[in-house]
């Protein structure tokens, strides 16, 4: 059966020799598989393959099977062509890290349009941005924890759930305060981190989602979010 739905490309896997299945995040059916034909061929002049480029914004029309692991696309475009997120570094590099993290804590289930609706304005807001995103990456894993069920109310209480699992979080005030702007305030809100504040910050935070989720396993791109950012 056709329908249509929006989507946040997360990632892709190469399939056979010109197809892949990609990973997305779909505002109707939650997270999906779909196998997309023929977008590594050298007839493909229109470049299809860049359409599921990390966190790239999709119409979509979909034959949706559930009881399949594997669906397929009969239509799909772009619904906000990106102008700085793929090309500067700053920003691609937040993408990395963030793709790599929602691949692994959002779950195959039913579609969430208050979470559906939530990444895509985070996604709009770091495309967007000209200033005040350096802090994106830490604000959006705070704001993400409340839709995954456990997000903390605030810097204490952060604190105090890493240090009951053996993990020596001691914010100083600037870093409690930050903390506490990025819980009760938008995307953007301006805030003054240093460096090793902002790479203690993203440290405590991996290990906080490793605390509630068992299999989040090594965040790869944790490293390159360190030296581009910091």
């Amino acid at each position: 059966m056709l329908q249509k739905t929006r989507g946040i490309a997360l990632s892709y896997i190469r399939y056979r020799e010109t197809s892949i299945i990609a990973r997305i995040y779909t505002e109707e059916f939650g997270l999906q598989s779909y196998i997309v034909n023929s977008v590594r061929t050298a007839r493909n002049k229109n470049n299809k393959i860049a359409l599921f480029q990390p966190l790239t914004l999709l119409d979509m029309v979909v034959y949706n099977k559930p009881d399949r692991e594997l669906h397929r696309l009969s239509e799909m475009k772009t619904s906000y062509p990106f102008q700085s997120l793929p090309f500067e570094v700053a920003k691609s590099t937040i993408a990395m890290f963030v793709t790599e993290m929602l691949n692994k804590v959002l779950k195959e289930e039913a579609g969430s349009p208050p979470l559906f609706k939530f990444l895509m304005d985070s996604v709009l807001f770091l495309e967007e941005a000209k200033t005040n995103y350096e802090n994106f990456h830490i604000a959006f894993l705070l704001k993400l924890s409340f839709y995954l069920g456990f997000g903390p109310e605030s810097a204490r209480e952060f604190e105090s759930q890493l240090r009951e699992n053996s993990y020596p979080f001691l914010p100083d005030d600037e870093m409690e305060t930050a903390l506490n702007t990025m819980l009760r305030y938008p995307l953007g809100t301006p805030i003054k981190l240093a460096r090793s504040a902002r790479n203690e910050l993203v440290d405590a935070l991996v290990t906080y989602y490793h605390i509630h989720l068992d299999s989040l396993g090594e965040v790869k791109s944790l490293p390159v979010l360190r030296e581009v950012l910091g």
